[in-house]
């Protein structure tokens, strides 16, 4: 009868990640799952690297080839070359509080248009500016991209920047995710009552972490100091790939000192 009872109980712990559970079969439709994410995650980073890099690249370009547009006219606002319209503020919105800042200004013309101007931050211009004031507005296609006054010029949020490191940096993230999850979910299918050390705690979360960290921690300073953004994967992918392999040797022991 004990013998019975403890083998039992052996058999019933679970695990702080829910080993001894899960039946084989909702193991291994959980890989199914992590899979099917992984792929979605694939998808992401090649568009990332293949399509919106590009893309934002080829529009900064763009922008900084534009010239000014050889006279005022209304059609010119859907065109490639920058054109200055003058506007009054209506009102400035400058609200700082973490996640939920706003930073805008509502202007109109002097006939009956009216919007709305988002950006980043309040300064240099924005946290100056008075409703009534007459503002300088550089339009490139469609969009207003900077404000002036008094010699005083703030992009807005729609005007193209040099940040592709960023773009880089999101795309390896998206990368690192498929990686983990294809490997989490394919130890899942192939033994689905032996998947240590791929495990969500401690593996899991410690991959997903660094992985977090290495990319805006190599993304911020790479759009700080301007370097190409190719540098954000050399730099993060062999980081990760090295933590990866480190944290992995580190729990092999424990792993095994536990069968």
């Amino acid at each position: 009868m004990n013998v019975r009872v403890k083998a039992h109980s052996a058999d019933g712990l679970p695990g702080k990640d829910g080993t001894g559970r899960r039946s084989p079969g909702r193991t291994r439709f959980t890989g199914v799952l992590l899979i099917m994410l992984s792929l979605i995650s694939a998808m992401l980073c090649h568009l990332s690297f293949t399509v919106w890099l590009p893309s934002d690249r080829e529009r900064y370009r763009d922008y900084r080839a534009a010239e000014p547009c050889p006279a005022r006219a209304a059609e010119q606002a859907e065109s490639d070359c920058l054109s200055t319209w003058r506007l009054t503020v209506v009102k400035t919105v400058v609200e700082s509080g973490g996640k939920n800042s706003s930073y805008e200004a509502t202007l109109r013309d002097e006939d009956s248009w009216r919007g709305v101007v988002d950006f980043g931050d309040p300064g240099p211009l924005l946290e100056r500016l008075e409703p009534g004031d007459e503002v300088t507005a550089t339009v490139w296609r469609r969009d207003i991209v900077v404000l002036g006054k008094d010699g005083v010029r703030q992009n807005s949020s729609e005007a193209p920047r040099d940040e592709l490191q960023m773009n880089a940096a999101l795309g390896m993230l998206a990368g690192f995710v498929a990686a983990e999850a294809f490997v989490f979910g394919a130890v899942r299918l192939v033994r689905p009552r032996d998947r240590e050390p791929f495990t969500w705690n401690p593996y899991g979360k410690w991959l997903l972490l660094t992985s977090i960290a290495v990319c805006f921690g190599v993304g911020l300073p790479a759009v700080w100091t301007g370097v190409p953004w190719w540098v954000v994967p050399a730099v993060g992918v062999p980081v990760v790939a090295c933590a990866a392999g480190l944290m992995h040797r580190s729990l092999r022991p424990r792993a095994t000192g536990g069968v």
